[in-house]
């Protein structure tokens, strides 16, 4: 019977990170869109009004984060506005991501209207009108990510298994250049974060080694980190090949 409860738990978790945009509550969308860094056009302000009437929460950086998302960062989205134009045309294309990284929910947005911030505007009204309305899932705002336990770990006998949960474990780093909060998300993965991005620094996830962690950095890119004299450690990776040892310090 034990077994039978662990696997349900987990496709439990599985089918709850496949659902759709809409079974989400809260959004987070950035001060600055990386494509639009230079001048926003306003596309980050017009995203988040018109996700609002849309009847999503939507959360301007972690300071704002509400206590369930703080406790489970799993139930926010974060969603991205990128520049998709072409020659003649101004287009965008907004992508929405879960906890994960994976994206969940896109849609894009085309103008002709040369003007780059009518023609960025217009774009964007383009591509939201695709996005669903908020209709929060239950089991999206009740679930507790987990990872699957293995079968093989797990007695039909044994009373005392259980799929990890969620501990509210989390801490302040920095390195000098970035100040981040380390948010546990479960036992085997947390998350540092920059508070002034929608975007996880680094999402940590265990390895087969104690305290040696597979880390994905937020440009996609695939390191390892792990924890030396109470500091969080990553290789970050270089452009000639190499690896740099970038030390972050509990404050």
């Amino acid at each position: 019977m034990k077994k039978i409860s662990v696997l349900a738990s987990f496709f439990l978790v599985t089918a709850v990170f496949g659902q759709k945009v809409s079974d989400y509550k809260y959004i987070s969308v950035p001060e600055k869109f990386k494509d639009f860094e230079k001048d926003s056009y306003g596309l980050d302000t017009a995203l988040a009004k018109a996700l609002t009437t849309k009847k999503y929460t939507v959360v301007r950086g972690m300071k704002e984060w509400p206590a369930d998302v703080k406790e489970n960062p799993c139930r926010i989205l974060s969603a991205n506005v990128l520049n998709a134009s072409s020659f003649l045309k101004n287009k965008v294309l907004i992508e929405v991501k879960d906890c994960n990284e994976k994206i969940i929910f896109s849609s894009k947005g085309t103008s002709n209207i040369k003007d780059f911030k009518e023609g960025f505007q217009d774009a964007l009204k383009q591509a939201i009108i695709t996005v669903p309305v908020s209709y929060p899932s239950e089991t999206v705002l009740a679930v507790v990510k987990a990872e699957p336990v293995a079968k093989s770990s797990v007695s039909t006998n044994d009373t005392s298994a259980s799929v990890p949960v969620s501990e509210n474990k989390s801490g302040k780093y920095s390195n000098g250049k970035w100040n981040l909060q380390k948010i546990q998300v479960d036992n085997n993965q947390f998350i540092l974060a920059d508070s002034g991005s929608s975007v996880p620094f680094a999402v940590f996830k265990t390895s087969s080694k104690k305290d040696v962690f597979r880390v994905k950095l937020a440009d996609g890119s695939y390191t390892i980190g792990y924890f030396e004299n109470g500091n969080i450690i990553i290789d970050m990776p270089q452009s000639n090949g190499e690896f740099s040892k970038e030390v972050f310090s509990s404050k």
